[in-house]
């Protein structure tokens, strides 16, 4: 069984190797959710979340956790592997609809999510799409909003030469294969 160091979200197993150059790693069944409005900022704080000052910025948590603003009002709230993302669940089962300008947005089901991971994230990704994923342009924290294989698709620098890719859950495995593909080049593979 691989294990994976929830800091950062880095896998370690036996190909150790394959993983410093070029992983893929599938965290779609670990909890994500959404919140869209104007009060959704002072929800996630009062949750004690912090946030990133700008759209297209992610904050890294405490626990491992972390808060991208797709917007001026929405945040993508991605679970933690340290606590295989319970608070994240908690706080999405949690939510309840009140006067405040703060939607629920699930994520769980609409949204596949797969960790990028290794020195040829950037490589890899200039394949799929035409943003400059490189350091220093997309810094750790950064965010973006972009097309990738032709799909929609999220992706967050969270540090440690990893890459979160989130985009239609329903093309998963068209999604996957098409990073697959473009990792072949540098020895990838799934982790």
């Amino acid at each position: 069984m691989t294990s994976l160091k929830a800091e950062a979200f880095i896998p370690r197993s036996p190909q150790a190797g394959l993983q410093q150059a070029c992983g893929l790693t599938d965290l779609t069944e670990l909890a994500r959710v959404g919140f869209r409005g104007a009060d959704s900022a002072a929800y996630l704080q009062a949750r004690g979340y912090r946030l990133p000052a700008l759209p297209n910025q992610a904050q890294r948590q405490d626990d491992g956790s972390w808060v991208a603003r797709l917007s001026a009002s929405e945040y993508l709230v991605l679970g933690s592997l340290a606590d295989h993302g319970a608070r994240v669940a908690t706080d999405e089962g949690e939510w309840v609809q009140d006067a405040r300008r703060n939607y629920l947005l699930p994520r769980q089901d609409s949204h596949a999510w797969l960790q990028l991971s290794g020195s040829h994230c950037s490589a890899v990704m200039a394949k799929l799409c035409g943003v400059d994923l490189r350091l220093p342009a997309f810094p750790v924290g950064a965010v973006a909003q972009t097309s990738a294989a032709r799909i929609n698709v999220i992706v967050v620098n969270v540090g440690n030469e990893a890459l979160q890719l989130l985009f239609d859950r329903a093309s998963l495995a068209y999604f996957r294969d098409a990073v697959l593909d473009a990792m072949a080049e540098f020895g990838g593979g799934m982790c």
